[in-house]
């Protein structure tokens, strides 16, 4: 046996565990049901004490499938309305502040929380960086893991739902554009890999989700990869997607996750609440149906919401750069939060 051996036995756990969630859902018809099955059902087991992980070598290998996936549906009917992207961005800078002010407020009022702890908690997104913010700032850093944790998970399952409900068909599906050529597959991801860590280099957020994303997009645009990855490929990188979430919950103290549950739970209706008012507004600027602005407005993780873009086929190129751009945003806005709760 090698040292490595725990690890992937513990990945095939959780993929399992994924895959039984992920056909459950589909069975009572659950909204994106192979990221929200795998997430909710490796969260439970994980807080049962089920050992389940994903190592970085497979979590980058569905990044780079999700990237691809992505970068398939740029279309001249996407590049289009990028003229009015940056009025969405706008609208979506105001609702950055808000969600994290109104968060923030609530975690300090209803739950306790100190000024620093609340406020770094109710930052939409950016998790990592907001945990070393948490580490240097002498913020509760076990409480502010826990409620972006639960976060996450509680958008990953509410906002497909909230798309189902706003009954809005998707237009980016891939079915009807043929498969893509294998030469291609061996091009177009060397190339990714390549992108994404040159973008690490340069310390962009999700950089092979991204570099995936650019080389498949430019590959398609210009029809020289055209056609689409293999559904059943896809849909593996989702549960693996989902079970990735999962795991986030692994040797977390039960006594806490009561009350980080709750705490997320009010930072999620915060976020949607907002997300939502903020995707009608800009729904009538932008010209897209109100639940692609919700995909691209609610602070879930980039490497989430673009998968469950992709699954629901709501403008998937549309809703990975609105997050993108969300995360820039948060690295100038958290600082400034922070210089504002220390003097506070």
């Amino acid at each position: 046996m090698t040292a490595i051996d725990p690890v992937w036995r513990e990945a095939a756990t959780a993929l399992v565990i994924g895959a039984a969630g992920a056909a459950l859902f589909w069975v009572i018809g659950f909204p994106a049901a192979l990221l929200t099955g795998p997430a909710t059902a490796v969260s439970i087991a994980t807080v049962l004490g089920v050992r389940c992980t994903i190592p970085p070598l497979l979590r980058d290998g569905v990044f780079l499938l999700i990237g691809v996936s992505i970068g398939s549906t740029v279309t001249p009917e996407v590049i289009a309305t990028a003229m009015a992207w940056p009025l969405s961005l706008a609208v979506l800078t105001v609702t950055l502040v808000l969600v994290l002010i109104i968060a923030m407020i609530a975690l300090e009022r209803l739950f306790r929380f100190d000024r620093m702890t609340a406020m770094l908690s109710a930052t939409p997104g950016h998790l990592s960086y907001v945990l070393g913010l948490s580490t240097e700032m002498g913020a509760d850093v076990p409480r502010v893991a826990l409620v972006q944790s639960v976060r996450v998970l509680l958008l990953t399952l509410v906002v497909p739902v909230l798309v189902a409900l706003w009954g809005v068909e998707g237009t980016a599906n891939l079915q009807d554009r043929g498969g893509i050529a294998i030469w291609a597959i061996f091009v177009i991801f060397p190339l990714s890999i390549l992108l994404g860590l040159g973008l690490k280099r340069l310390h962009v957020p999700a950089p092979l989700l991204l570099g995936a994303m650019g080389v498949s997009a430019l590959g398609q645009g210009a029809e020289i990869t055209p056609g689409a990855l293999p559904d059943w490929l896809i849909g593996a990188a989702f549960v693996a997607m989902g079970s990735l979430i999962g795991t986030r919950f692994v040797g977390v103290d039960r006594g806490a996750l009561a009350g980080a549950i709750l705490a997320g739970l009010v930072c999620t209706l915060v976020a949607c609440g907002v997300a939502a008012l903020g995707a009608v507004l800009a729904s009538e600027i932008v010209g897209l149906p109100p639940a692609v602005l919700l995909l691209a407005f609610a602070p879930g993780g980039v490497e989430v919401m673009a998968a469950i873009a992709i699954e629901t086929g709501l403008e998937p190129a549309f809703v990975a750069a609105h997050h993108v751009f969300r995360l820039l945003v948060l690295t100038v806005i958290v600082p400034v939060m922070v210089i504002w709760a220390r003097r506070s």
